[in-house]
């Protein structure tokens, strides 16, 4: 192989899922072990795995996750390793020890199938939110696999006693135990988020953690209707 596309070759298998590179994740898929990922987010396998798009285990917990193409998630099975990307938003792999993340349904990406997980409306936000903001839920013990628009900065929400404000088109996760309630600001309108008017933004209080990317594209956001 030519020496400058060698160092681009895939790596030993060390884990379940991990990184290739900043913007690709390798999953080791081996048989029993299935997989959900987003459809359409394959760019690559070994060895054989197959695809189930919008399976009935899928269709029953998330009816309500409407798309043009209806549910946006996969099931894969097999032995190989499995290669997923998202347009070339940064991968970051979460390895969950009998704990639980709400994840933007837009940035998730994979998560083993013996997880559970379900599609949850984040309360108190209906009155700011029109008809509110939907969420994923993943718990258990077990890989999961979030994108972000750019390398992301985890806010540590338990360090003080003040409350953290996020931009809901730049939010990906959080900690399910955290406190939400939304937040209208006159005064930052012209600071906060790109549209014109009153700034809008998500306050998070108590012990958890917030994930952000750097980005305000409000086509990055999944809403799930009534």
């Amino acid at each position: 192989m030519n020496q400058q596309l060698a160092g681009f070759a895939p790596t030993p298998v060390t884990a379940r899922m991990e990184n290739h590179g900043r913007t690709m994740l390798k999953v080791a898929m081996t048989s029993g072990q299935d997989l959900y990922a987003r459809t359409g987010s394959m760019v690559a396998y070994e060895g054989f795995v197959q695809y189930e798009p919008n399976p009935p285990a899928v269709r029953q917990i998330a009816g309500q996750w409407v798309t043009g193409e209806g549910t946006p998630i996969m099931k894969c099975a097999g032995d190989g390793l499995l290669y997923l990307a998202d347009y070339g938003a940064d991968v970051v792999v979460i390895n969950l020890n009998n704990d639980s993340i709400s994840v933007n349904g837009t940035n998730l990406l994979a998560f083993d199938a013996h997880l559970q997980w379900g599609v949850e409306k984040v309360k108190g936000l209906a009155k700011f939110a029109g008809q509110g903001l939907w969420n994923v839920t993943v718990g258990g013990t077990g890989w999961v696999a979030l994108t972000s628009r750019g390398t992301p900065i985890v806010v540590d929400c338990g360090r003080g006693e003040d409350e953290t404000y996020v931009d809901p088109d730049a939010l990906v996760a959080w900690s399910p135990g955290l406190k939400v309630k939304g937040k209208r600001s006159f005064k930052a309108s012209s600071l906060v988020g790109r549209g014109s008017g009153e700034a809008y933004q998500m306050a998070f209080s108590g012990q958890g953690l917030v994930v952000v990317q750097p980005s305000e594209d409000s086509t990055d956001r999944l809403r799930i209707q009534d």
